[in-house]
């Protein structure tokens, strides 16, 4: 399984940065890689800050943002598994509210 992230992270790396232009009087302009948006993003998400889902989006591009929301998601699903001792199957079923399979 870590292999897996290993070969995912070294292939994310390589989509990491993001060459949009900010808007005029926006913080200054520094790299950002997909993993850092995406956890700006969820976060943002789950505090209902549009401001900030807005800029952490500007960051990367929708594919490379979609990536590391996707790679947060599994990684956070194992992580509750992990302390829960149930299967990822069965913690992403109750945070969608499903009933168990």
């Amino acid at each position: 399984m870590v292999r897996v992230f290993d070969r995912i992270r070294r292939y994310a790396g390589r989509l990491g940065g993001s060459t949009q232009e900010r808007p005029e009087g926006a913080r200054e302009r520094r790299a950002h890689n997909l993993f850092e948006a995406a956890a700006v993003y969820v976060a943002a998400r789950a505090e209902d800050d549009q401001d900030r889902i807005e800029e952490a989006a500007a960051w990367v591009s929708p594919e490379a943002l979609s990536f590391g929301v996707s790679e947060l998601a599994c990684r956070a699903v194992v992580a509750l598994a992990q302390e829960r001792d149930e299967t990822p199957a069965a913690v992403a079923r109750d945070l969608l509210g499903l009933p168990a399979a």
